[in-house]
């Protein structure tokens, strides 16, 4: 492992920690989930030590420790805008629980403007960009490809034929299932072309490689980004919304209460300027210096210099898994494309429930599987009917069908690959005994206890 390599690990928390297997032995574990979320900096729990003793409530009071709270929270919104190049004077930084709440919020903004304009929303989101949307205002779908790629045809085909009546256009950053990074700055000349606005979720594309959201004046200027703090090395429950400060200023704030208005009578409400309108109750100040550490660690790092590191390692899976017999790989066809860190599959033979199982139990790796809150993009990938849609909702008990996802972080190494790669070809060469073996095993929270216990076959 060459020293840079060996820096970022050494910047991550718990890459040491041993986990048990089924065969009662423990082994350090491999964290391939970090599209999920991901471990702490080092220097983010440095800095929430170190705060610590100084936390005091935001905005609540002339105690000098909430002055000092105040004054990192309020200068924090500046280290963010810079961050990702929003400008500081025409956009608002607005501190959110994540990247859901922070797309719910500005749903919940729009929808109070004006429900009769159409939100277009891609085939590719993750559900937090799908479902405010569908119930605050009239949405419609731009499709994907069979690889999962988005249609720019699609998008401007519905651009023109709502005759200017999209008011935005909602899409992510990077796919959280194939990993592919979307041509977010031709989506946004295209979306400001035919008068409407860009929102993008940045969760999976934010932590991954540099981000400028333009001057406003540009034509690839975006509108909207929001992401969350826990999936770049800062799990303490803050995350971001950035936009239009116009448009934040109007109307009522989505949560209402403590923090957000200047005077309250029986007769009135004056509500306060935002960000502090779109900010009820206590600020979550731990979690903003969490995530400023973070940021600072990040940059110091180099976006550039990450996003080649973990490039090569996805690239690396990706040659491996597909020298084993009977793995698929989602999203192939498009590996000359940009993507960010991860990697989805399936294993035939086996439910992914079970890979993700056997990767656990037989070699402390963890990865994710199901359908990763992407449900209509991973069922379009696997090709799945209206009929076999139907099939599963009428019969809950049932698998669902899904994929198994690999997601790196910074921390990862080609050396962990390997012996990810060793395990899924050595599971593809006893798959049924495996499969059989781990149909009885539930998959949750209380299997350390069952390690201790022999495995019992259920009665047929």
């Amino acid at each position: 492992m060459d020293t840079f390599s060996m820096l970022l690990r050494n910047s991550v928390v718990g890459i040491e920690e041993k986990v048990p297997l089924v065969s009662g032995e423990r082994r350090t574990a491999i964290n391939f989930d970090n599209a999920a979320t991901t471990p702490p900096f080092h220097s983010v729990m440095r800095e929430i030590r170190n705060f610590a003793p100084w936390y005091s409530s935001v905005h609540r009071g002339a105690g000098y420790k909430s002055v000092l709270s105040s004054n990192l929270y309020e200068k924090a919104r500046d280290t963010v805008s810079e961050f990702v190049k929003a400008d500081a004077q025409r956009d608002v930084v607005i501190f959110t629980k994540g990247t859901t709440e922070a797309i719910n919020l500005l749903a919940y903004k729009i929808s109070q403007q004006d429900r009769s304009r159409v939100v277009l929303v891609t085939e590719m989101e993750h559900l937090a960009n799908v479902l405010p949307w569908r119930f605050a205002c009239q949405s419609d779908f731009v499709s994907v490809d069979a690889s999962g790629r988005l249609s720019l045809e699609d998008l401007e085909t519905k651009l023109v034929k709502y005759k200017g009546k999209v008011r935005l256009v909602a899409v992510t950053g990077a796919s959280n299932v194939t990993g592919y990074m979307n041509p977010v700055y031709r989506i946004a000349r295209l979306a400001h072309q035919y008068g409407a606005e860009i929102l993008v979720d940045g969760a999976q594309w934010v932590p991954h490689c540099p981000v400028d959201m333009r001057p406003h004046q540009s034509k690839e200027h975006i509108d909207y980004l929001v992401f969350s703090a826990h999936k770049m090395y800062a799990p303490f429950g803050a995350g971001v919304l950035i936009g239009h400060k116009d448009l934040f200023q109007q109307g009522p704030p989505f949560c209402k209460g403590g923090g957000t208005v200047n005077l309250v009578t029986h007769e009135l409400v004056d509500w306060d300027d935002s960000p502090q309108r779109d900010e009820a109750g206590s600020p979550n100040v731990m979690g903003v210096a969490a995530l400023i550490a973070a940021i600072e660690t990040l940059q110091c790092m180099n976006m550039n210099t990450l996003y080649e590191h973990e490039k090569q390692l996805t690239d690396y899976a990706i040659k491996g898994l597909k020298s084993v017999p009977g793995i698929k790989l989602y999203g192939e066809a498009g590996l000359a494309e940009k993507r960010v860190s991860l990697v989805s599959f399936t294993a035939e033979g086996i439910h992914h429930s079970n890979v993700a199982k056997i990767l656990s139990y037989e070699g402390a790796i963890a990865v994710r599987s199901g359908l990763f809150c992407a449900h209509p993009y991973v069922q379009k990938l696997l090709c799945l009917s209206k009929e076999e849609l139907q099939y599963c909702h009428e019969h809950p008990d049932e698998p669902l069908p899904g994929l198994v996802r690999i997601s790196f972080g910074i921390y990862n190494n080609c050396r962990e690959v390997d012996a990810f790669l060793e395990i899924i070809a050595w599971m593809m060469r006893h798959r049924r005994k495996l499969d059989e073996k781990y149909r009885c095993i539930e998959n949750d929270a209380d299997y350390p206890r069952w390690l201790l216990k022999p495995v019992k076959k259920r009665a047929p």
